[in-house]
């Protein structure tokens, strides 16, 4: 009786596995038979920028167009704040998140990344006026300092480490941390370069790069849900073919390296 028991008990698992992979291994499938892309992005100059008619604009908006022009589906972007995308993504309320999203082991415990398709780093921009008096990185790290960030971000994560002993103040997006910066509310913004480079370009009398190099660098990826391999794989395959044929430098090239694409943003 017990050996059958046992025996019940290990078809009922691999039925379970094999169930299991038959319900991810359409993840591809299902975004295909419904013809539509469902991404998901959030406000970041010059990943995703949104202009006064609401249309959406930006690296990773090219992107994910060329992806679902590719795959013959159609794009729909679904705008989230920085700390809801994940929880968006394992909702199932979206197929994919594109968002200059910097691949970490944290972030991998709760999701699955693709193969690298964008290079960034993390940089600072400083008030003028503020600190005006602070010769080095050391004497932004003081209890007087305020720093602002956007939070669950890779950027507010290093700005609580780096700066340890200052007031490092998180916010729901990037607007509400460059406005903090912009109206003297605080001394620094952390953010994903080039945001704070071009901030400094567009305000030079209110807005310092202090230091030229990023305060760290990191390799941006594609999150899915976890599980869903075909998925992943085409996404891998896709990013290769695109990086082979020049078309993603590129595209990166276009939005990160000039200012040229702002005529773009209506």
């Amino acid at each position: 009786m017990i050996s059958r028991l046992k025996m019940f008990f290990h078809i009922a698992v691999v039925l379970l596995m094999f169930l299991s992979l038959e319900v991810h291994a359409d993840a591809l499938d299902d975004i295909v038979e419904r013809g539509t892309l469902r991404i998901g992005v959030s406000l970041f100059e010059p990943w995703t920028m949104e202009g006064e008619t609401g249309q959406l604009s930006g690296y990773e908006v090219d992107v994910t167009k060329k992806l679902a022009q590719d795959m013959s589906v159609k794009s729909k972007f679904i705008v989230y704040k920085w700390e809801d995308i994940i929880s968006a993504l394992r909702k199932g309320e979206i197929d994919i998140i594109a968002g200059g999203m910097a691949i970490t082991p944290a972030r991998a415990l709760k999701i699955n990344f693709s193969i690298p398709y964008a290079d960034s780093g993390i940089s600072l921009a400083t008030n003028t006026k503020m600190t005006r008096n602070v010769k080095s990185l050391e004497e932004l790290n003081q209890k007087d300092i305020i720093i602002s960030a956007v939070s669950e971000s890779i950027s507010f994560e290093l700005a609580q480490r780096l700066f340890d002993k200052a007031n490092v103040k998180a916010f729901k997006t990037a607007a509400e941390a460059t406005k903090a910066v912009m109206d003297g509310e605080a001394h620094a913004y952390v953010a994903t370069s080039p945001q704070p480079e071009f901030l400094a370009l567009k305000y030079p009398q209110k807005i310092d790069i202090p230091i030229t190099k990023p305060l760290i660098s990191y390799k941006a990826g594609f999150g899915v849900r976890k599980g869903e391999q075909e998925w992943l794989n085409f996404l891998n395959a896709w990013i290769t073919a695109r990086e082979a044929d020049k078309w993603l430098s590129a595209t990166h090239k276009h939005w990160f390296e000039s200012l040229g694409w702002r005529k773009e943003v209506h």
